[in-house]
């Protein structure tokens, strides 16, 4: 497509669960306006969305696709988003910089409820939004039953533009309820006008009516009309619909099929007639599109095997050219993208969404100008990690590379987070889910020849003790010159949970010299390190009560080996007990689940600590509870099994706790402290 000298612009996103149809129907869409001359699919891994290995080899999103055409003299950007729930933070980060969201969806009425978080962000953010109910061929209910359970999930009315025309495989069209004019689906072309179905009068007339009822609650004029029997015009039913669209008032609904390209062509009309322009959505943030000082944001980065790092923005306010420096960075390239193929254009207006070469330091979410004042504009909130692999690279030498593939991986996806865990050493891959952190590894295998090896991550345990004790440990060692000779006396005991560690001395009569105090408590501090269980020690108190030393063979490091020694025999006196962390968790449920989440925390050695209606979320409950850290590897994988895919949770350390004598035992005989049980008996 040539660089384009149209009217205006319009971007769009698409999304919708897993399996409902959305990329088809960019496919679908692409075909009808002619931005493609062979529409593809996905089973045959050939369309423009989904074009990422990782995306195609599990024929599902994965990120965010862009590709661009035109229709009606406009310019449409669509934005390909996925629709799983372990993706949700690339979508909603994309979805932030759009004019308005298609959400496809399947005539399912039990699916539903997947559509709920969606529904909910839009309408938090106010980002009009219209529903295409796909493969309307396959329904099993009637299309106000489905209308009725979308009603459900959405704090904006629901507006149906259309009524069917027949039903499931004998679906043969639909009425405008605008105009009122039948129309029959027809492979290949857009649909034939047909006489209006006389059957269905009565049907129509009351989906009608509550479409028209709907708009005069936004409309004094229009709601005049209908109590005074005057009926509107479509102009004026158009311009209600523009407006209220816009406005993110309602919502309209449209059906077809998208992989036989029915229905497309009405979805097109209304993006173009109905959808807010560039200008109206910038006024909504705050902007105004006609400034000539540019303002972009970033809504996706990209690092391609040939042309390195895109960056690809959305322009809300002036225009971009080819070379401009933004945020003291030079643009190496403006392209407007086909999936993962460039097309170089050399200016971007308001409204467009393009991507920029080699952006270096630019990361999703920042805000692009050429000035200093930035505009605060909409941003996803982070959505916390929930699941977690351990890593380490298949090849020792690659290790070096690990830390560098992994920061352009986490540009890539900010849902991604990473850690070297302090306890465990282990470098531990934070994300949304199993398939989450299998597209992640893909990626450092086939972008950076990083193949990974993983594992379940470590517990980090902790032990403690359960009594005091008193300790004594000697340190004398000959050898051909001065010797080293330390000696000393200390106090262990217990202090209370979560009070750390503390040393101290009563030393009287200088019988430790001060300059070795130090030296002891190294060695001391040295020891807590791994206990006699194999795990760091916590909240201890240590005392150095007294001690002896040599005037030529003492040192602080013979002190320090003398601190180590009393430690060592002194801690398995002390009843040493193996503590785990448990985590502070807060459950999001639809109500419908709540009783199977309570089972889930109980079956997980979890504490309920209580659960009330979740703020600002109709139908949902938020549980909160307490669960061992151990018992959390694949809790969002069963969570999520149970609350057909919409279930979440936060989570917080909160506490340490004595693991159960019988699980601790079966604890230590996986390590090589096998022989000392949990109480410190060997």
């Amino acid at each position: 497509m040539t660089e384009r000298r149209l009217s205006g612009s319009r971007s769009v996103a698409i999304v919708g669960p897993y399996l409902s149809g959305k990329t088809t129907l960019l496919e679908s869409l692409l075909s009808v306006t002619g931005a493609i001359t062979r529409k593809g699919s996905v089973q045959e891994k050939n369309t423009v969305g989904d074009s990422s290995p990782e995306a195609r080899d599990r024929q599902m999103s994965v990120e965010v696709n862009a590709a661009s055409t035109s229709y009606g003299g406009i310019l449409l950007t669509f934005l390909d988003c996925p629709g799983s729930i372990e993706f949700a933070q690339e979508t909603y980060n994309a979805l932030v910089g759009v004019d308005a969201v298609v959400i496809v969806c399947e005539p399912v009425v039990d699916r539903v409820l997947n559509l709920s978080p969606l529904f909910k962000f839009l309408d938090d953010l106010k980002i009009p939004h219209l529903v295409f109910l796909n493969k309307m061929d396959r329904a099993d209910v009637d299309f106000m039953e489905v209308l009725h359970a979308l009603k459900g999930i959405s704090s904006r009315p629901l507006v149906p533009h259309q009524y069917p025309i027949g039903r499931s495989e004998n679906l043969l069209g639909f009425i405008d309820l605008v105009t009122e004019q039948a129309y029959h689906y027809h492979p290949g072309a857009p649909a034939d006008p047909v006489p209006f179905p006389k059957e269905l009068e009565t049907e129509e007339h009351i989906a009608r009516t509550e479409m028209l009822e709907t708009l005069a609650n936004f409309d004094d004029h229009l709601l005049e009309e209908l109590l005074e029997d005057i009926a509107p015009s479509e102009e004026e039913i158009f311009q209600d619909l523009k407006m209220e669209l816009g406005a993110d008032q309602i919502v309209p609904v449209f059906f077809g099929m998208a992989d036989r390209d029915f229905g497309v062509r009405p979805l097109l009309d209304a993006l173009v007639r109905e959808a807010p322009e560039a200008d109206t959505t910038a006024d909504h943030w705050g902007l105004k599109a006609a400034e000539k000082d540019p303002i972009a944001q970033v809504l996706k980065t990209y690092y391609t095997p040939q042309g390195g790092k895109l960056t690809l923005a959305r322009v809300w306010q002036g225009e971009i050219t080819d070379g401009m420096v933004l945020n003291g960075v030079r643009i190496g390239g403006l392209y407007r993208l086909m999936g993962m193929q460039t097309q170089s254009v050399q200016t971007a207006r308001a409204g467009d969404i393009v991507a920029l070469g080699r952006m270096e330091g630019i990361k999703t979410g920042d805000i692009l100008t050429t000035g200093t004042n930035l505009q605060p504009l909409p941003q996803a909130d982070s959505i916390s990690p929930v699941f977690a692999l351990a890593i380490a690279a298949e090849k020792r030498n690659d290790e070096v590379k690990l830390t560098t593939a992994l920061t352009k991986l986490l540009e890539e996806d900010p849902a991604l987070s990473w850690e070297h865990h302090p306890d465990t050493h282990e470098i531990i891959l934070w994300g949304q889910g199993d398939i989450h952190l299998q597209v992640a590894l893909d990626r450092l295998r086939r972008k950076y020849n990083l193949p990974m090896v993983t594992h379940k991550p470590q517990v980090p345990y902790k032990e403690t003790i359960r009594k005091a004790a008193k300790s004594h440990g000697r340190y004398k060692h000959q050898t051909g010159g001065h010797g080293q000779f330390g000696d000393v006396h200390l106090d262990i005991k217990p202090v209370g949970r979560g009070e750390g560690f503390s040393f101290s001395e009563t030393i009287v009569g200088g019988v430790v010299p001060r300059q070795y105090i130090p030296g002891v408590e190294i060695g001391v501090r040295e020891y807590l390190n791994q206990g006699p269980l194999g795990f760091p020690i916590v909240d201890i108190a240590v005392t150095l009560t007294d001690g002896s030393y040599h005037n030529v063979d003492s040192s602080e490091q013979a002190f320090k080996q003398a601190a180590r020694i009393a430690m060592q025999e002194g801690l398995v006196k002390c009843e040493p007990i193996l503590l785990e962390p448990i985590l502070s968790i807060t459950i999001s449920v639809p109500t419908d689940f709540t009783s199977k989440v309570l089972r889930l925390v109980s079956g997980r050695r979890g504490q309920i600590l209580g659960y009330d209606a979740k703020a600002g979320w109709v139908g949902w409950d938020e549980v909160q509870t307490q669960i061992p850290q151990a018992e959390m590897h694949d809790m969002i994988v069963e969570l999520r099994s149970l609350t057909m895919g919409v279930g979440n949770f936060e989570w917080q350390y909160d506490h340490l706790q004595e693991v159960p004598d019988k699980l601790a035992e079966r604890i230590l005989a996986k390590t090589d402290k096998g022989t000392v049980t949990a109480n410190g008996k060997r």
